[in-house]
């Protein structure tokens, strides 16, 4: 923009033809803000009376310091220390750019004194040489000259202005970085002390921890590891515990106990070959005996065999089923509401719960315990398996029964009623009249008559829930039996154990 040479001016008059001289030359040295002649507007007289601005880029330099000031005092609170230090060093480098530009300006205004002192020498010696028109022309060009004068004097006044704002800017942000870098040296040097107090802290935790665990004794430290020990062995069993591996466990159940049955069986076998010498050897000793089939579908009776055997009325009778090990025996309870229900009468019933185990009763009579076994385990019914295929292919089973007993009292109605056994629920209705109708549930109970009579095998006892409970008899051996394991297996379906009491751990 600076550096435009101004070139020598010859101007030629008709008055004084070619002896006029030539208007002296600027000074080479001398450059100009920009390479146009100031435009100015000439009133009355030639007067100067405004300058056209020209279109200035970028605000004034005021306001740039004011907007700056403003922004400084708004984020001097909300900024960090790290960042307000920052941020003070690039305006300190803006405040110098403003310096630089100021100091530019004012060599750009002593240039342009210096190129107005000698542009008024120059015409004042052409209006020495000039008459006339051209004269009066030079004159205004003087009368323009002075004007800018003024004009330039007053743009120094400004610019010393700004300069003198520009500087105590500069200073003020010198005092704000000072400011800035002592707070960050004061939390440097806090953050410090506290990062070695937290070092020491944890170093003497640390050492109590490592003081602790030398003052434990051997048994407390052995149990820490079993705890270990068993949440390890907790947390394989809850990843184990998925729905794929759940069902593979059952089956590997299942598969286990039809293994240990069939020992059981063997030794049953054996224990019954050994029983039976002994019962040889001393046969004048047996004084009772089990008759009927022992199959499924059948009933086991006690009859006495010797004069000398005692009546069974007067005695005390329980039946059992021998477990897994044939070492041990499970009870067939009665029900703790219905106790009359129990196996406890010389005559019992084997339902689907009893196939592939043995079982034992004992009878006792004025102090004497007379144990009497099954010579095996309890077979399957012939045919059960195919009917109750044929029953699962059926969206809804009824069957026809007579109920005997309703909430252990004889009931005098020998009429028919319909037993539903359905995928989520067992109801007991005849016609439109609805006796029980209960969803599957654990509270529910479903098991063979434990109690005496004919029909035992063809009875079942069900509790619909807490305080309801009948005891119905089937038209068929096989009906009771194909009812019995098609509600087991629906109920299996929703997650719910169907059995008589404590029978459910041999599911």
């Amino acid at each position: 923009m600076y550096g435009h040479k101004l070139r020598p001016m010859t101007k030629v008059s008709p008055e004084f033809g070619d002896e006029v001289p030539a208007v002296w030359s600027v000074s080479a040295d001398v450059s100009f803000k920009s390479n146009q002649f100031p435009k100015y507007k000439l009133g009355p007289d030639n007067h100067v009376l405004e300058e056209i601005k020209e279109d200035i880029k970028g605000p004034p330099l005021k306001e740039v310091v004011v907007q700056e000031t403003n922004q400084l005092k708004e984020q001097h609170e909300r900024l960090s220390v790290r960042d307000l230090a920052s941020k003070f060093d690039k305006n300190l480098a803006a405040a110098a750019k403003l310096s630089d530009e100021a100091k530019l300006r004012e060599v750009a205004s002593l240039d342009g004194h210096v190129l107005l002192k000698k542009l008024r020498d120059a015409l004042e010696y052409l209006r020495g040489r000039l008459a006339g028109q051209n004269k009066e022309d030079v004159e205004k060009a003087i009368s323009m000259v002075e004007a800018l004068a003024v004009k330039l004097t007053q743009k120094e006044g400004e610019l010393i202005q700004e300069k003198f704002e520009v500087k105590k800017l500069v200073n003020f942000l010198n005092q704000a970085t000072e400011d800035a870098k002592k707070l960050v040296n004061q939390e440097k040097s806090f953050a410090c002390a506290e990062i070695e107090s937290a070092r020491a802290v944890v170093q003497r935790i640390g050492e109590a921890l490592e003081e602790q665990e030398r003052n434990q004794s051997s048994g407390k430290q052995q149990e820490l590891e079993g705890l270990i020990e068993e949440v390890q062995e907790a947390r394989k069993i809850k990843i184990k515990h998925q729905p794929i591996k759940v069902m593979e466990m059952e089956h590997e159940l299942r598969e286990l106990r039809l293994q240990i049955r069939e020992k059981c069986i063997v030794s049953v076998q054996l224990q019954n070959e050994l029983q039976m010498s002994r019962m040889a050897e001393d046969s004048s000793n047996q004084l009772y005996e089990l008759s009927g089939s022992q199959s499924l579908g059948s009933i086991l009776r006690i009859q006495s065999c010797s004069n000398e055997a005692a009546e069974l009325a007067k005695c005390s009778v329980q039946w059992y089923r021998l477990s897994s090990q044939s070492s041990r025996r499970e009870p067939i309870l009665e029900h703790h509401l219905f106790p009359l229900l129990g196996a406890n009468k010389c005559v019992y019933a084997p339902e689907p719960i009893d196939v592939g185990r043995v079982l034992q009763v004992d009878i006792v009579s004025n102090d004497q315990k007379i144990c009497l076994t099954t010579d095996g385990p309890i077979d399957k019914a012939v045919n059960l398996a195919g009917y109750v295929e044929t029953l699962l292919r059926k969206p809804n089973n009824d069957f026809n029964v007579v109920i005997s007993q309703m909430n252990e009292r004889n009931y005098s109605s020998q009429s028919v009623h319909l037993f539903h056994v359905g995928k989520t629920r067992i109801k007991l209705s005849r016609g439109w009249i609805t006796k029980a109708r209960e969803s599957y549930s654990k509270s529910m109970q479903l098991c063979g008559f434990r109690g005496g009579g004919n029909s035992a095998a063809k009875s079942l006892f069900w509790q619909a829930r807490k305080g309801q409970s009948f005891v119905v008899v089937f038209e068929s051996e096989n009906e009771r039996n194909g009812a019995l394991i098609l509600a087991r297996k629906y109920a299996s379906d929703c997650n719910v154990l169907l059995a008589g009491p404590d029978d459910d751990a041999l599911l």
